[in-house]
């Protein structure tokens, strides 16, 4: 296979790429005229969790538009599921409407909008990846010459997309593991805070209660000592009064 027939291929092109992107703007456009209905359906719809963790999806926008029409989709889009203008749908819309103001903000912000980026770029080079790693299988078993799913440019599409909110679903549980991991951590941390305070607080009433009894003990030391001095004192030597009285005689026995 020449090098030029494999510049071709979809999945190993930039120009594929471009198509695939050129694709997607125009069924986006074509789904940007739903309705405020359709629209709150579309960002509640099952699986939504997931879909709506890449931003670009639920703006309905391209992933490469500039900032300024990134805002402008966003006012119009969150103008549609506005809940003051679905007051039929308030607490769907309301839903609705806080996914499209996350979106925007994560869009807004260089830095995360890059990271966004960066999502798209690493699927595609996984995507390429593993095109390649299929191709080398099949000329490794003598079969170069079959083609691959992702030689149909839709299916080729369609694993991009796949991979794409795979890797945000990724990071979303990157995310959440972290974050639970910081309660997790910040609890330990509080459990101890809370214990040493326990101790503490223990350590001065046992401290306050030794100072308000020590008094006690050194009056009862007193008074013990006073009722000994005195037992001292009053205690008078026995003397014998009178003739003394000879010892009885006892007869000799034999």
């Amino acid at each position: 296979m020449s090098t030029s027939t494999l510049r071709d291929e979809p999945g190993t092109s930039k120009e594929s790429f471009e198509d695939f992107y050129t694709e997607v703007k125009e069924i986006e456009k074509r789904d940007s005229v739903l309705t405020p209905t359709q629209q709150i359906d579309r960002l509640l719809r099952p699986g939504s969790t997931y879909f709506n963790l890449n931003p670009f999806e639920v703006l309905q926008i391209d992933p490469d538009v500039e900032v300024a029409d990134i805002k402008k989709r966003y006012r119009t889009l969150s103008i549609l599921v506005h809940p003051d203008k679905n007051h039929d749908n308030q607490e769907r819309a309301q839903m609705a409407f806080d996914i499209v103001a996350r979106a925007w903000k994560i869009l807004e912000n260089d830095l995360t909008r890059k990271k966004c980026l960066e999502v798209y770029e690493e699927a595609k080079g996984r995507t390429d990846h593993m095109i390649a790693e299929k191709r080398k299988k099949l000329k490794k078993e003598g079969r170069s010459f079959e083609p691959i799913p992702e030689d149909d440019p839709a299916k080729y599409k369609h694993a991009i997309y796949v991979m794409v909110m795979k890797l945000f679903a990724d990071m979303e549980r990157r995310r959440q593991k972290l974050d639970q991991r910081d309660q997790e951590e910040r609890k330990r941390k509080r459990e101890g805070e809370i214990e040493e305070e326990e101790r503490v607080k223990a350590d001065r009433e046992w401290q306050q209660n030794f100072e308000e009894s020590r008094q006690n003990r050194v009056n009862s030391w007193h008074d013990f000592q006073s009722g000994a001095g005195k037992s001292k004192k009053t205690k008078k030597p026995k003397h014998m009064t009178g003739m003394m009285v000879p010892p009885k005689f006892k007869p000799e026995t034999r």
